[in-house]
């Protein structure tokens, strides 16, 4: 039983032998005339299966393995060859994770104080939202859509060659209103805890490019399972205290909406050639002379197929309070954590202090 299995063994190992070294002797014709001993075994190997003589199959099957291995072997690759294919595979690996899987990102400014700072690098899961053709808006396999409480990359709606970085306030069909620096979503205030009434942190300005000192007030929100800080006006606790005692005469400078829709064309630094952005819906409850301070006289519907967004830094940020709502399509991915974290020291910007505490820190 055994014998006729080894047999069988031989003859297949044989004339796939056989095989390469015709192959090798129809490419390379010259092998021939100038290594006839290549030539007779595989003539004698093919006679030998021919004539079923194991024998002498069993015999010439290493010489003909060992003339096919030293004559027809590749050529072995150079070092450097070795290096450049495994650099661009690399190269490959990376554009591929960072176009479909994950991607980083640098905040550059200070909109989304204090969750993210100004020389914070950030990781950002671009496969949750679903993955994106390259230089397209297009998307499949998609796990979810973008949730409330999420921290998320989009394409700027007012100049498609810029990314944004904004937490998602609400989702299609729902209203958002901000009444004395209070978020309402469908007529509900999302829940506001004062952390600290009087702080301050430094804020960096593109404009000037210089570091300076502002005043704020510090507020926890929570959303679902998530709970993140938010920086608001130093005078708020003052007010909201003035509107308990029914002293408040005016809303915050920062409210929405405000009677008009938010587009691109009061976005800052929208591009010239985008004009108008989507405009949403204001639906109007009450009217301006019959609503009382902080009381709901109108509401902003979010478009379906888009989100709201705003920064965590409410009275510093470009948001959707001014131009408006962000396409879905337009959404990049999730921001997951600080993998580093830098101050440039000015004016010398070659150099940089390492912010220790934040490299590692999850987004919330």
């Amino acid at each position: 039983m055994r014998a006729a299995w080894l047999d069988r063994r031989v003859r297949r190992e044989a004339k796939l032998l056989v095989k390469k070294a015709r192959e090798a002797l129809g490419v390379h014709r010259d092998l021939r005339t100038k290594e006839p001993e290549f030539a007779k075994v595989t003539d004698r190997v093919e006679k030998s299966l021919a004539a079923k003589d194991l024998a002498v199959v069993r015999r010439q099957l290493p010489v003909l393995d060992a003339l096919i291995e030293n004559l027809i072997k590749p050529e072995p690759k150079s070092t450097a060859r070795d290096y450049v294919e495994s650099i661009g595979a690399a190269i490959l690996i990376a554009l591929a994770l960072r176009a479909f899987v994950v991607e980083a990102f640098k905040i550059p400014s200070s909109s989304m104080y204090p969750t993210l700072e100004v020389g914070d690098h950030i990781f950002v899961n671009k496969f949750i939202y679903g993955v994106r053709i390259p230089w397209t808006t297009i998307k499949f396999f998609q796990l979810r859509g973008p949730e409330r409480g999420d921290v998320m990359v989009f394409i700027y709606p007012c100049d498609p060659d810029r990314d944004y970085i904004k937490r998602v306030i609400a989702t299609e069909g729902q209203s958002v209103e901000v009444r004395c620096s209070v978020v309402y979503v469908d007529g509900v205030a999302i829940p506001s805890k004062l952390v600290d009434p009087a702080s301050k942190y430094e804020d960096y300005s593109e404009e000037s490019d210089k570091w300076t000192w502002s005043d704020v007030s510090i507020y926890a929100e929570t959303v679902g399972d998530k709970t993140y800080p938010t920086y608001h006006q130093p005078e708020r606790p003052q007010r909201e205290k003035a509107l308990a005692d029914g002293m408040l005469n005016t809303g915050a400078l920062r409210d929405f909406p405000h009677g008009r829709m938010p587009t691109c064309d009061d976005a800052p630094d929208r591009a010239k050639e985008i004009g108008r952005g989507v405009e949403g819906k204001i639906v109007r409850t009450k009217s301006d002379e019959d609503a009382k301070v902080c009381e709901q006289h109108e509401k902003y519907i979010v478009p379906k197929g888009h989100i709201f967004a705003m920064g965590d830094n409410r009275d510093n940020s470009n948001d959707g309070r001014v131009w408006g709502s962000v396409p879905v399509e337009n959404v990049k991915g999730k921001a997951l954590f600080i993998w580093l974290s830098y101050r440039e020291l000015k004016p010398l910007k070659a150099k940089f202090q390492l912010r220790l505490d934040r490299i590692g820190n999850f987004v919330r």
